[in-house]
This record gives C-alpha cells, structure tokens and sequence, in this order.
C-alpha cells in the first residue's frame, strides 16, 4: 500500500455511529422530522457520521451518491468496510471482498469520503505475517481519490510494539476506544487520529460530565496539533511532537441515546 496523499488542512471533527435510531427521535429529531429528512438534519448538527451498514451488506453506488447529496458540503462520513474482508481465519485470502468492497461505489461520496474502517472480531489475534499480507492487500486510491484506511483491531495481542511498527509501515492509523471492553490504546500510527469514545451514561443530558467534555476537547486539539495527550493508556512512550493531522471523535456505543447531546457539546467546546 503507498502512502496517501495527507489532506491540505486539518481538522478535528466530531460525529456519532450511523444517524437512524428510534430513541433519537424523541431527544435529538425534532417533532415529527420524516424518517427520510434525519441524515440531513444530523449531518447539520454534525461533523462526521460512521456508517456501520456498510459493514453488513453492500451498497449501491446511488446510495452513496445520495448520502453525498444530503448533506452539508463539508460533511465527511467514514465507512466501515464489509465484515466479509476482516471476519475470516486467513487475513491474506481477503483480497476479491477488499476489492468488491472498495469498487462498490463509494467513490461516489466524492470528497465527503473519510477513513475507510477495517474491523476486526475481538477474536482476531495478532499475527504479523498474515496482517501484513492483509495490509498490503488495501488500495491507496479509488478513482483518483487517496483513500485512508484505519484499523479497529480488538484483541489484547495487538498492544505490541510490533504490531505498531507493522502499521506504521503501512501508514494505517489504529482506532484508539475509550472503552474497558475491548483494547484501549492510544499509540499514534498513521496520520490521523480516530477515536471512539464509549462511556456516555444515560443519566447525564449531554451524555458527560463537563469536566470530562473539556478533556475530551483538550485530547482533541492535542491531537490536531501534533502533540499526544497525557495519562492516556499507551503501548509505548510517545514520540516527539509531529506536523497537525485530522481527528476523528465519536460517541458510539456506551450510552447510545445520549450519543448526539455528547457529540454536539464536544463539538461546541471545540469551536
């Protein structure tokens, strides 16, 4: 895989899983807002939006055309790739579901395309030379377009340092999941930051604290900025500072309901 081209500017954006979700209708929706008018009233309060369908089936490229044309012009939405490419014994054979997933239309999304997720079971152990024959099997472009491809690996045997070199060679970031039922590292490896955090909690309106918002938005313009936040859990120590890159912040999981109240109060402390 070459390396990307890396974006002309950078930014921190702020976003949720998906955006169709029935107790969202009752305190993020407004009253009666059709069904078919959510994307465009999300992608309006949002930055970036995570599409999980694509995970389970494929979609047609006039869907993805039609995501683009609903929402804001500087909207990105990332897309997690098919299960059919991540969910298997032997990584290396992937290479005919990478190809179909990649060639399915998403180059529709045009410029709202945004990191391509890979997800992998929590049973998937680390192994380095099936992983890096897997690596190797991702596209650097799709019709022109650099494509970025990030890794949501869930086994305890990926916190190694040989698994950060392996996906630093393949200029791969690693999601970083604020979360105690899957790995929790924050070791940068690629040249954007994609974070998941899960642990909103029903009983609080915006989903956090506020103190831990400000941390959230602390973490956030670190990120950006090239720096690495402290007190963070880490494989290794972190490298000096490095150029600005674009963050990916989403509430996704833990609290689902509070998921866009804690997405919108990140994103306003981060204007």
């Amino acid at each position: 895989m070459d390396k990307p081209s890396a974006p002309a500017t950078t930014a921190i954006r702020v976003g949720i899983g998906g955006w169709s979700f029935e107790p969202w209708r009752n305190n993020f929706y407004p009253a009666n807002l059709p069904q078919a008018r959510e994307l465009a009233y999300a992608s309006q309060q949002l930055d970036v939006i995570e599409i999980n369908g694509t995970y389970y089936s494929t979609q047609k490229p006039a869907t993805f055309a039609k995501w683009r044309d609903d929402t804001p012009e500087d909207f990105v939405f990332s897309l997690k790739a098919s299960r059919f490419a991540t969910n298997r014994r032997v990584l290396a054979e992937a290479g005919d579901s990478v190809h179909r997933f990649i060639a399915s239309g998403i180059a529709e999304l045009a410029h709202k395309l945004g990191p391509i997720v890979w997800q992998f079971a929590p049973t998937k152990r680390f192994d380095p030379l099936d992983f890096e024959a897997f690596l190797q099997l991702l596209p650097a472009a799709v019709d022109g377009m650099p494509l970025r491809h990030v890794l949501d690996v869930r086994h305890d045997s990926f916190k190694c340092s040989e698994y950060l070199a392996l996906a630093r060679r393949y200029v791969a970031t690693t999601v970083f999941t604020d979360s105690d039922d899957y790995p929790s590292f924050a070791d940068i490896t690629g040249p954007l930051v994609y974070a998941r955090m899960m642990r909103t909690q029903s009983a609080l309106l915006e989903g956090c604290t506020p103190q831990v918002l400000d941390q959230l938005a602390a973490c956030g313009r670190a990120w950006r900025d090239g720096h690495e936040p402290a007190d963070l859990p880490r494989v290794e120590a972190p490298p000096p500072a490095v150029p600005a890159r674009d963050v990916f912040m989403f509430f996704i999981s833990g609290a689902k309901e509070r998921a866009p109240a804690a997405a919108m109060a990140l994103r306003q402390r981060l204007k």
